[in-house]
């Protein structure tokens, strides 16, 4: 209280201080040092500009005032006197002409040119102009001579508490990580008093908080504000509006004040795991869903935000881990489930999983709180689909010898339907595949019969398309491929490979080869063509010619060369050649 008590009285007592220093100066005072007074009236002319010679070329200045002031704003009925002029030349006679010249002079400042008294007509501003540069001259009253060389002086205006302090830069907005400690700088603010900062305590400021409290302080004097209280959380509260106040003279009473707003943000720290908003999820999913379709979404809720509220999800236990996926959505942060592997309803029927989300960016001052992960069980249900008929085999091969009979079996295939509600299946040939209707196949059993004779010569595969049908639903159908190979039989007799002419000279010797014949067949058997080759019955004895096999050729001689050959009781096929003779000139 002593404390408080001294400052109010010096909060009363100091506007009269300044006051009284500034009116001190307008007291009248002897001169200091006491010069020689004008003479008036009583010394001849001659006299007189001897003195005034004098008074000229004396090198010793005169003038005696003491240092000017005149308090800002202040306002009277009466011009204000700021101060007086003299010299000691003056001994109070009225020879002397007192003249002021200079910053204001005759307008802001006006001199009693008898007694050198000088006042103040307008109103001064310190903040507009501190001080006024003045030039002094005493002349003599009657002839205007100079008494004394002319002489500068400055009026100081003195200031007065009259600027509240502003802060220009203000409203202010700052940023603090969440859950800082106490202490942590936040920002600092400045503001600003124009009032004198070397005189008194005008422009002394001192900060302080007018709201924001407890969550914020403010040094007095440097106005850094720093958090205040601790653990402060975002996701609590996000946004602290702070008013901050700075007064002038020292944050005494009766200073003036300004204040400033300060909008505080806290920004994300991750502080929180993601949560799960259900410990259990239901999906159902057709058991013919297409491979990568979602079948489902699982959130995880992360009071954060930005990176600190992004999760990665991993399907880390069940009886589907190598059935589904589950993959994170980058705008919603939700986990897709997908299919990774068909599905069958007829094999498996559900499915349990185990999920887990866990934060990509971990800050390590807050894992003491926990991991930062969370798991949740999803069950999926497969669901019945009408899928199309099942054939046996995905592909089939059957095979038939080209002389089988007509309507005759060639094979059988089968198809079933996949569903709990088993429908019976019609069969059918793909018309497009058998354009000659070479088959048929029976609509009940799937049995392949064949419609036209076979030529193996002259198709030996045929491929044909089996569709397969549901009765209770035409729109699942099933289509497989069937291979059909044609057998050979020995249904072709050989032929000679191409018409024969030999010719032969009159002096041919025996055992020369005139021709060498060959024959072809248009079956296959299965271990190769062997031909016989003989002539003609009628040809038989005739001693000029002969054909036999010689290193698989055969020789013949004399006119005609005969074959004949019968195989697997098939009719032979008879070719003659016709030899012809031709001398040869000797030389």
């Amino acid at each position: 209280m002593p404390e408080r008590l001294t400052e109010m009285l010096m909060d009363t007592w100091t506007p009269l201080i300044i006051l009284w220093i500034t009116v001190l100066p307008s007291i009248y005072m002897a001169p200091m040092n006491q010069s020689q007074v004008l003479l008036s009236g009583s010394s001849t002319g001659l006299k007189r500009l001897n003195e005034e010679q004098r008074v000229l070329h004396r090198s010793k200045r005169g003038w005696v005032w003491n240092q000017m002031f005149v308090l800002e704003e202040f306002s009277g009925p009466e011009p204000i006197l700021v101060g007086r002029l003299h010299t000691d030349l003056d001994p109070g006679s009225s020879k002397i002409k007192y003249i002021l010249s200079g910053d204001g002079a005759g307008t802001i400042f006006v001199i009693n040119d008898k007694t050198g008294d000088i006042h103040a007509m307008k109103r001064l501003d310190r903040e507009e102009k501190a001080e006024y540069t003045l030039t002094a001259q005493a002349v003599d009253r009657d002839t205007n001579q100079p008494l004394e060389p002319p002489s500068e002086f400055i009026i100081k205006v003195q200031d007065i508490n009259d600027n509240p302090p502003e802060f220009v830069e203000g409203p202010y907005h700052a940023t603090v990580p969440e859950m800082s400690v106490v202490g942590t700088f936040v920002t600092k603010v400045t503001a600003t008093d124009a009032d004198d900062p070397v005189y008194g305590n005008s422009a002394k400021l001192v900060y302080s908080i007018l709201e924001g409290q407890p969550y914020f302080s403010i040094e007095p004097h440097t106005a850094i504000i720093k958090t205040a209280l601790p653990n402060m959380d975002r996701e609590a509260k996000e946004e602290y509006f702070v008013v901050i106040q700075a007064k002038d003279m020292g944050g005494h009473m009766g200073g003036l004040s300004g204040t400033t707003t300060v909008t505080i943000t806290l920004t994300d720290v991750n502080d929180n795991p993601p949560k799960f908003a259900q410990s259990l999820y239901h999906f159902s999913v057709m058991e013919d869903v297409a491979l990568g379709e979602p079948i489902g979404r699982v959130k995880a809720n992360d009071l954060d935000i930005g990176e600190n509220a992004k999760s990665s999800y991993d399907i880390i236990e069940g009886d589907g881990v190598d059935i589904f996926e589950i993959t994170t959505d980058a705008q919603t942060q939700d986990g897709i489930i997908r299919v990774r592997k068909p599905l069958d309803f007829e094999t498996k029927k559900s499915y349990t999983l185990k999920v887990e989300a866990a934060n990509i960016h971990i800050d390590p001052r807050f894992l003491s709180g926990g991991p930062f992960k969370d798991t949740a069980t999803v069950k999926i249900v497969v669901e019945d689909a009408d899928e199309p008929p099942v054939f046996s085999s995905p592909t089939y091969l059957l095979e038939v010898h080209e002389n089988a009979a007509l309507n005759s079996v060639l094979g059988q295939v089968t198809a079933h339907d996949p569903d709990v509600s088993s429908s019976p299946i019609r069969f059918s040939i793909d018309r497009h595949t058998d354009l000659e209707r070479q088959f048929n196949i029976n609509a009940e059993d799937g049995k392949i019969t064949l419609a036209t004779p076979l030529d193996r010569e002259t198709s030996t595969w045929h491929n044909i398309t089996i569709v397969a049908t549901e009765t209770r639903n035409h729109s699942q159908v099933s289509r497989v491929p069937v291979a059909i190979k044609v057998l050979d039989v020995n249904d072709n007799a050989p032929e000679f490979a191409s018409e024969h002419e030999a010719f032969l000279c009159e002096n041919g010797k025996p055992g020369q080869v005139i021709q060498i014949v060959s024959a072809i067949d248009k079956d296959d058997p299965k271990n190769g063509h062997y031909f016989l080759y003989s002539l003609l019955p009628e040809m038989v004895n005739n001693p000029n010619f002969t054909i036999k096999k010689n290193e698989g050729k055969y020789k013949t001689y004399k006119m005609c060369i005969s074959t004949y050959f019968q195989i697997d009781g098939f009719t032979a096929c008879i070719i003659s050649i016709n030899l012809k003779f031709q001398r040869y000139a000797v030389r």
